[in-house]
């Protein structure tokens, strides 16, 4: 249940930051993005390859079963 929240706080706080941005012309995180991009190329593969490793450290059971810790 607090993953739920955790989850539901970012998704709620990202919807009122970009609302935010939209409504007073400000940058948004598609920009911010995008400019990063354009200033430093190899930026969305380094998230890419930051968010593949977690996914395979974190979800990836291997030999490894998912089994609580005692």
């Amino acid at each position: 249940m607090v993953w739920a929240l955790w989850l539901l706080a970012i998704v709620v706080s990202f919807a009122i930051f970009e609302g935010y941005a939209l409504k007073t012309g400000s940058k948004t995180l598609s920009r911010w993005t995008w400019e990063v991009s354009k200033a430093w190329p190899p930026y969305p593969f380094v998230c890419g390859l930051i968010v593949g490793f977690l996914a395979c450290h974190f979800w990836w059971g291997g030999i490894v079963s998912f089994t609580p810790v005692q």
